[in-house]
């Protein structure tokens, strides 16, 4: 009876056994609200990747600012290039043309012979001094052919050289090449006029021999139709005042000499030439109709000048 009876209280026990475990089946089990006492280590965290830096970041250093480029200027369109066609340009105009000039021969030596032909066994007609100046005509052979006391005479190439001058106007260069022709014509003092310094014509006048203002009367007359007075100190009172330091080709220069050289006014005037270029001076003085260079004694003469033409 016993057994039976404790048979059936183990049986209880185990009913009630085999309930609480299915009661709790797949339902996790209690954790306790905290660990043991020993605690875990605590490790830092690994550094992170920095931000990258915004452009307001303070640490970064600021890049230089850098001017704000300027907007590009509206330029008006470039005019379109025309078509090129095979039709000829137009030719460029010519360049103006070269002064003309005046063409002497000089002499490099004194008393050259002026020859009544070209060559050394013709006869001597006249002679050049150093520096005098002839109007060539043409070559012949080794000789110039010049025009000397209104006629043709010859020198020898061998002494003379090139000299040129810048022509002036038209009406000078008449008034010039007309006293080229008198060349070597005899200076006389009080030679006849060619006119009476109106433009009547003198009828004594012969044309073989001048004095410095019928020389300068003649060729004005002939060049330019220009009538000069009769003697140099009424000249000087003709045309316009030139200062020295503005005389060109064709000016007529005034001098004193040694016997008026201690008048006053327009008496000091005693001798008057007419003006090429480069201090070279035509005229007549004690010999002949020369073209030679200034000399010293008569700049030291010099008066004034006058432009004529």
């Amino acid at each position: 009876m016993k057994d039976k009876l404790l048979a059936i209280v183990c049986g209880i026990i185990m009913s009630l056994s085999f309930a609480a475990c299915s009661e709790n089946d797949g339902q996790a089990p209690n954790v306790p609200d905290s660990l043991p006492s020993e605690e875990l280590p605590v490790f830092p965290d690994e550094p992170s990747e920095p931000d990258s830096p915004s452009e307001e970041d303070p640490d970064e250093p600021e890049a230089p600012s850098v001017p704000e480029v300027p907007e590009t200027p509206n330029i008006p369109n470039e005019p379109e290039v025309p078509p090129q066609t095979n039709e000829p340009t137009s030719p460029e105009p010519p360049a103006p043309p070269k002064p003309q000039a005046d063409e002497l021969v000089s002499s490099t030596v004194n008393g050259l012979n002026i020859r009544s032909g070209a060559g050394a066994k013709y006869s001597a007609i006249g002679t050049l001094d150093k520096q005098d100046m002839a109007m060539p005509v043409r070559k012949v052979g080794s000789w110039y052919e010049i025009q000397y006391k209104n006629k043709l005479g010859y020198v020898s190439s061998a002494y003379v050289s090139p000299v040129s001058f810048e022509k002036g106007s038209n009406a000078i260069e008449r008034v010039i090449d007309a006293g080229k022709k008198l060349l070597g014509l005899p200076y006389v003092f009080g030679a006849q006029r060619y006119h009476w310094g109106n433009g009547v014509l003198n009828t004594n006048y012969d044309g073989k021999s001048y004095d410095c203002s019928s020389l300068m009367q003649y060729i004005f007359k002939k060049g330019a139709n220009v009538n000069l007075a009769m003697t140099s100190r009424e000249q000087s009172l003709q045309g316009n005042y030139v200062a020295k330091k503005d005389i060109r080709r064709g000016d007529l220069l005034f001098f004193t000499n040694a016997s008026r050289y201690n008048k006053t006014g327009v008496e000091r005037i005693g001798h008057v030439a007419l003006y090429l270029g480069d201090n070279i001076i035509l005229h007549t003085a004690s010999d002949h109709a020369v073209i030679e260079p200034m000399s010293a004694q008569r700049h030291n003469y010099y008066i004034t000048a006058r432009r004529i033409v």
